[in-house]
């Protein structure tokens, strides 16, 4: 009896090790597959989006030209005091500014500040054709959402190629002017139409920033470029038509 109970102490012992060998060897597993998901830059953010409408911070939060290391830098907000709007694409930054109700100036200059200001370093993307039932913002925001339900979050992504149309935006709020709401905040701004033109968008998602980088009714902040460079803004709308989808790998 002693001997039997002895064997089976020794199988016990076996199929407890044997047990704590596969719970480790699928953990690691597991661990390994998170560490790769989760290469691409954490997202850097200053200030915020509600500070900026409700609380009359309009004034600068960040230099921009104090950004270290330029390559793969991508960024995007107002400028200081809503007088324009600001984006980095790749490491370039660009500042547009209102000149009249259907012009704009578009220049390349990081000596420019910001009340609130997000950005990130993406050096490789992933490549995702856009499917042809992806047509408008909201469209799009549903489509990275279930594509990246696996996703570190927040991240930068770019969509670039043919649009049909789109409407964006350029601060231009008069100097002296208090701001406590969003209506106050986009007092000047003025809106540009953009029809058939090659683009390139870059945008910031994030479910859980709404009111610091992001409005309150989308998970999505993107800045558009034509790729003339000749406008640039806010989008507000958009009606796409051949486009690529740039999500972030490392």
């Amino acid at each position: 009896m002693n001997k039997d109970r002895g064997l089976m102490t020794i199988k016990q012992r076996a199929i407890v090790l044997l047990c704590m060998a596969i719970l480790s060897c699928n953990t690691s597993k597991k661990e390994t597959s998170i560490a790769v998901e989760e290469t691409y830059a954490d997202i850097n953010m200053v200030g915020a989006m509600k500070n900026v409408m409700w609380k009359n911070e309009l004034g600068s939060i960040i230099d921009i030209d104090t950004i270290p290391d330029r390559e793969g830098l991508y960024g995007l907000g107002p400028e200081s005091y809503l007088t324009g709007e600001l984006l980095i694409n790749n490491g370039i930054s660009y500042v547009s500014k209102v000149t009249s109700d259907t012009t704009m100036s578009v220049e390349k200059r990081f000596d420019v500040s910001a009340p609130f200001f997000v950005y990130a370093k993406v050096t490789a993307w992933k490549t995702i054709k856009l499917p042809s039932h992806i047509t408008t913002i909201q469209d799009l925001e549903d489509f990275i959402e279930a594509q990246t339900n696996h996703f570190k979050r927040p991240f930068a992504f770019k969509v670039t190629g043919r649009i049909n149309s789109a409407s964006i935006h350029i601060q231009n709020l008069p100097e002296g002017t208090k701001v406590t709401s969003p209506d106050e905040a986009h007092q000047g701004q003025v809106s540009y139409n953009i029809n058939n033109q090659d683009v390139e968008i870059v945008g910031f998602f994030s479910t859980e920033h709404k009111g610091i980088f992001t409005h309150p009714d989308t998970f999505l902040h993107m800045h558009l470029i034509t790729s003339d460079e000749r406008s640039m803004g806010h989008l507000d709308t958009l009606f796409i038509g051949t486009m690529q989808l740039y999500l972030p790998i490392k």
